[in-house]
């Protein structure tokens, strides 16, 4: 997601005294206007810290509370709970409202696949709360992340994470692997280039028939999502907790799925570039 301008970050993440360049891109949505008030460093309880809004803070601290809740009464029926991570926001030439429409898809599917009497996936995009508008990215990760890390640091609300990738976005808009460019094209005319909500961005220049077609088409991904690399380095940051732990070890992490697919040990112990995460700098 885009971060305001006034809102430098240094993309640094302390663990136990190090510093440690990670790089987490989770899909957040578009900040509608600009906050007022001067940005703040706000840290979690990982010291996972972000440039945020503290007109927001109050906000965001009831809106933890109240997920944290919905899981626990998940849980509390036996369910194994899996975090959705997904891109959300217009960056890259995509549309806020048609990843929101993809990520209530995504989610929907791994319900299914696992039975909805068995699972529960937190889809951000469903569960993002009242009061945000004006939020940034930084604003949104500084509450997933309380959200993920758990009130213990080790993620204990949650079995897996879930990490969406091309083959999700393109079940949604029904690409074949035969002349996709072209379906998303015709997907753009058929649906975005008519409707009302979509004319402004069109008339700015900021949602094109080419871009919609290139970032669909191409990048769709949590590859290119500013929170979803944060939330990769969450996981990850998790992981590592729960293998030095006594109560869970190498047997008990989080399992990590991408695109649908298992990830090998080798790739979730990998960081990866940081997104919003970052203290501010005046």
């Amino acid at each position: 997601m885009r971060r305001p301008a006034a809102c430098a970050t240094v993309r640094t993440w302390q663990v136990a005294g190090a510093a440690i360049s990670f790089t987490l891109v989770a899909a957040l949505p578009a900040a509608p206007a600009r906050a007022a008030a001067d940005p703040v460093t706000a840290c979690t309880a990982l010291d996972i810290c972000y440039c945020v809004h503290q007109e927001f803070k109050e906000t965001i601290g009831a809106n933890v509370a109240r997920v944290r809740k919905l899981i626990a009464d998940q849980r509390a029926q036996g369910k194994a709970i899996g975090y959705l991570s997904v891109p959300l926001s217009a960056a890259g030439g995509g549309a806020f409202v048609v990843n929101t429409a993809i990520a209530a898809r995504i989610a929907e599917r791994v319900t299914e696949r696992f039975g909805p009497r068995s699972v529960f996936v937190l889809n951000p995009g469903a569960e993002g709360g009242d009061g945000m508008q004006g939020a940034s990215g930084a604003d949104y990760m500084y509450m997933w992340t309380q959200i993920l890390e758990g009130e213990n640091g080790l993620g204990e609300a949650f079995d897996f994470v879930y990490f969406s990738g091309p083959s999700d976005f393109a079940k949604y808009f029904e690409l074949t692997g035969t002349h996709d460019f072209e379906r998303l094209e015709a997907w753009f005319d058929d649906k975005i280039a008519p409707d009302p909500k979509y004319k402004e961005a069109i008339a700015n220049g900021s949602l094109t028939r080419a871009g919609f077609r290139n970032y669909y088409g191409l990048r769709a991904s949590v590859a290119f999502s500013y929170g979803s690399h944060d939330e990769w380095n969450i996981a990850r940051m998790i992981n590592d907790r729960r293998r030095g732990a006594t109560d869970y070890g190498i047997a008990n992490q989080l399992a990590v799925v991408f695109d649908g697919q298992p990830v090998s040990p080798g790739g979730y112990e990998t960081p990866t570039a940081a997104g919003d995460v970052g203290r501010c700098v005046k």
